[in-house]
């Protein structure tokens, strides 16, 4: 499983003191505030970096992180990835997961005949107009979207590294 994840990007310099406008990817704000630093990813480099102050916004986050004292040092963080550990993730409800969690499954039949065979793998989770689309990567190479619904997967155990998937017809 994974230890950490990607829990934000960051965006444009806002103001004069060096802060940055954060899009959370999980859309949730609460648990980021409570954060005393971040690891700061881009062009493969991290850096951990500490939180001077943050602050909510309708549909984002301003940070400012020590050591970014004006726009022109904030603009240098646009597009940088924020990860932090599991433990500072966004809290998952009853029959949620984690998309890194997700990515790597196996994707197993989980209906007659057949049941248990491996037919790919999830290689991510795509966000579409109706709800999210799992990506699975077939074991010819080719690549399917199905609806991430418990009608399609019922079971889902990232513990033992696979999901079921019923209604194969869905993968022609």
């Amino acid at each position: 499983m994974t230890e950490r994840f990607v829990i934000g990007l960051v965006g444009a310099p806002f103001g004069l003191k060096g802060f940055v406008k954060v899009r959370p990817l999980s859309g949730e704000v609460d648990h980021l505030l409570k954060l005393r630093s971040l690891t700061i990813r881009r062009e493969g480099r991290e850096e951990e970096r500490k939180i001077e102050e943050s602050a909510p916004l309708p549909s984002a986050l301003l940070i400012k992180f020590a050591g970014i004292d004006s726009p022109e040092d904030a603009k240098t963080l646009r597009g940088a990835e924020l990860l932090a550990d599991r433990e500072h993730a966004s809290p998952l409800g009853p029959g949620e997961f984690y998309v890194e969690d997700l990515r790597g499954l196996a994707v197993i039949a989980g209906d007659a005949p057949g049941e248990g065979a491996v037919l790919g793998r999830i290689t991510g989770i795509v966000e579409g107009g109706g709800g999210d689309l799992a990506e699975i990567t077939l074991s010819g190479g080719e690549t399917r979207l199905v609806p991430f619904r418990r009608e399609f997967f019922p079971e889902i155990d990232p513990e033992k590294g696979r999901v079921a998937l019923v209604n194969r017809w869905i993968l022609e």
